[in-house]
């Protein structure tokens, strides 16, 4: 029986600018793919273009895909520190007469382009000017070219996700593999890194269809293995076309910062474009366990914030407070710790378990914390025109009285006296409640005032309360 060979697949990202949430997902989609089948994942920094490759990308690049749990099997791979390995392809293939040095210069090609095709400014390709002569321009500069096939009509190959693509051959002109700077180009540098790193199964955007057949053309002229390849639908904004920053954050980094979980947005990401039945909410070993390239959508997938805000909700839900308050200070406002000082760890916690429920990112958890340690600074006018009559004044006169009389200012104690209030004054607890909340937080959509007072105390309580009387009056 023939032994089947060890799966081992690839990210391979550009450190030319943070991490794209596309290029995330394809990482995403490569690392299940490798740990469902028990194969390897490997990462390889492409920093080969020198003017746009800065350090900090790819320290930012590797610190996210940490900070998502997407652990690599080998040492990074540094695609600039194998130059000289992609130089020596080249010679050999300009050896095996597979290759060839082009002197043309771009206006050269563009001028005898012009005079065969008066719509050349449409489309235009390489006429092989170069191919089959002996030069004898050793000192002018030159590219090199790759030698297209002569015997071969068209490209094909199995996407494993979109079935059979071909390409005609005839559509390919004799493309550059190295600039005139002898620095080699993206296809051939790809195909190279590619078969040292004995890489089985490609899975990237769609985006580089175009560029299979190039490479895999390279390949069989290097005497590599061809690799099995899948190409993932794009994510769409919600007009159809690419996603762009109109449509939402395209940088993992802002997601970061704006206090979405990674386990929410690692989830999300699989769904968009994978499925598995029904089922919306995976853990990690779930989506190991039943990640398929079978059940990857051809179409491009729609990206919609207000399920990822669900979802994200979802995970903060089930996520323990303590572990909360760390991801704010460690993800989101680093110094709410600082904001926070005057509060013991314990009344915080309380406060999270108070507004876990009522949001959908760590941000709006942590404005909340903000917000009810240092009281507000305005009323929300529409609050305050709803729930602020005429007889409110007097309620809340009332209101001080009784709050501070509470001499152990606990929630039950609080809550007794204010409802001990409401009867006495023969009104609903909706007609002290609402002006609670906008006292304490500036609005009327709150957690439960009862605990609220409690956190905040009684000093700050009568305090607030006493600058809401100020503002009706």
């Amino acid at each position: 029986m023939k032994k089947e060979k060890k799966i081992q697949v690839r990210f391979a990202p550009s450190p030319t600018g943070h991490l794209h949430i596309g290029s995330l997902r394809v990482a995403i989609f490569n690392w299940l793919f490798a740990r469902h089948h028990g194969g390897q994942y490997l990462l390889r920094v492409e920093d080969t273009d020198r003017e746009r490759s800065k350090k900090e990308y790819t320290d930012s690049i590797l610190e996210f895909l940490e900070w998502f749990g997407i652990d690599h099997d080998q040492e990074v791979v540094m695609q600039s520190a194998r130059t000289d390995e992609h130089k020596k392809i080249i010679e050999q293939l300009l050896r095996d007469g597979k290759a060839y040095k082009c002197y043309c210069t771009p206006e050269e090609i563009s001028e005898r382009q012009k005079a065969r095709d008066q719509y050349s400014d449409l489309f235009s390709m390489y006429d092989k000017h170069c191919r089959d002569r002996e030069s004898t321009e050793s000192e002018k500069p030159f590219v090199v070219r790759f030698k297209v096939p002569d015997n071969q009509k068209t490209i094909s190959f199995n996407d494993l996700i979109r079935g059979t693509i071909s390409f005609d051959v005839d559509q390919f002109d004799d493309f550059i593999i190295a600039r005139s700077d002898g620095s080699p180009i993206y296809n051939l540098v790809v195909v190279v890194d590619d078969a040292h790193m004995q890489i089985t199964h490609v899975v990237r955007g769609e985006d580089h269809i175009s560029n299979t057949p190039k490479q895999i053309m390279l390949y069989r002229a290097c005497g590599f293995p061809v690799p099995e390849f899948a190409h993932l639908p794009l994510i769409l904004g919600p007009s159809g076309d690419k996603l762009s920053k109109r449509d939402a954050a395209t940088a993992v980094l802002d997601y970061k910062k704006n206090g979405y979980l990674p386990d929410a947005l690692f989830n999300y990401l699989v769904r968009l474009g994978w499925s598995h039945g029904d089922q919306e909410i995976f853990t990690k070993q779930e989506l190991i366990d039943y990640f398929s390239l079978d059940h990857v959508g051809k179409k491009g997938a729609i990206f919609d914030p207000e399920k990822l805000n669900w979802l994200n909700g979802v995970y903060i839900r089930e996520m323990d407070d303590s572990d909360l308050l760390n991801r704010i200070f460690a993800d989101v406002l680093p110094d709410v710790k600082d904001k926070l000082s005057s509060w013991e760890q314990e009344n915080i916690l309380q406060l999270i378990g108070l507004y876990k429920d009522r949001v959908k990112t760590l941000k709006e958890l942590a404005d909340h914390l903000v917000l009810v340690h240092d009281g507000p600074q305005v009323f929300d006018p529409a609050s305050v025109k709803k729930w602020i009559t005429p007889e409110t004044k007097k309620y809340l006169e009332e209101l001080l009285k009784t709050v501070e009389s509470v001499e152990s200012f606990s929630e039950s104690n609080v809550s007794n006296a204010i409802k001990g209030l409401c009867k006495q004054l023969e009104i609903k607890l909706v007609a002290l409640a609402q002006p609670i909340r906008i006292a304490l937080t500036g609005t009327s959509a709150s957690p439960g005032i009862f605990a609220l007072l409690a956190l905040v105390g009684k000093q700050e309580s009568v305090k607030r309360l006493s600058a809401l009387m100020e503002h009706i009056g």
